[in-house]
């Protein structure tokens, strides 16, 4: 057992959440009890999730995307009014983590996925490993386009959506930003990337891609990002001695 705002302490600090100028809240967003036995984590904060974490008896909810983000709409009804009520109701706290949970070198969404792939990671874009969002690396040898996205597809458990560049051969350098990153493609490209990795794509990514000459790869933002709060969650029960679980919600997003 420990105590909640220790938890969030805990958190806030490994995760150097002050120094993020984020497009929501980053820490507790819900607070629930005081003891904290049973942590439930997940990527999303959706009904779905908060009713496995009733089912389970859950203390506390761990996520990547919470609740309160900039321009929605404030006014508690419908759908948020049900998440607020159920996390209330059962006294459930909500600790959330978005962009740092996305750039941690250790326990982030992008280290966790280079892991999953087995890149091995250069930094970022930046220059400094964890101080950005946009990770290099370099792929196992020999992989052309095809046989990337076959690989993120069978390391991911979903098939990758690919748009080739045209004229490139074996890929040496690969960048990823977990999520809806696809815009970072240019700077991917700037950075000497023969190949990109994101969650999402826009109409636009397609002809980025091809003009550029950098293969682009939509691995899924839900697949992209499974790993950093599941990573987090083990992390914050090995140091308190609490028990943990992670609970994948199907998205095919």
């Amino acid at each position: 057992m420990a105590h909640r705002d220790a938890l969030v302490a805990a958190c806030d600090s490994r995760l150097q959440a002050s120094r993020f100028k984020d497009y929501t809240v980053n820490g507790l967003q819900v607070e629930g009890r005081e003891e904290v036995v049973k942590v439930l984590s997940g990527v999303t904060a959706s009904q779905a999730l908060l009713d496995e974490a009733v089912a389970w008896g859950a203390d506390l909810v761990l996520v990547h995307h919470g609740y309160f983000w900039k321009n929605e709409p404030v006014a508690v009804t419908g759908m948020k009014r049900r998440r607020l009520q159920t996390l209330l109701t059962h006294d459930i706290n909500l600790l959330a983590y978005h962009l740092p949970l996305d750039a941690h070198p250790e326990l982030g969404n992008n280290a966790e996925l280079g892991r999953r792939l087995g890149f091995t990671a250069e930094g970022c874009a930046d220059g400094t490993m964890g101080e950005g969002l946009l990770w290099l690396g370099t792929p196992p040898a020999g992989m052309n386009a095809q046989a990337l996205s076959a690989h993120v597809g069978e390391r991911l458990g979903r098939e990758a959506l690919l748009v080739e560049a045209p004229h490139a051969g074996e890929i040496r350098r690969v960048a990823w930003c977990t999520g809806g990153a696809q815009d970072m493609i240019t700077a991917a490209w700037e950075a000497g990337a023969d190949a990109f990795i994101s969650g999402e794509i826009s109409e636009r990514t397609t002809h980025l891609a091809r003009e550029l000459g950098i293969h682009y790869l939509c691995a899924g933002h839900h697949a992209t990002e499974r790993d950093g709060v599941r990573a987090l969650g083990e992390w914050l029960a090995e140091e308190f001695g609490l028990e943990h679980r992670f609970v994948d919600i199907d998205n095919p997003a």
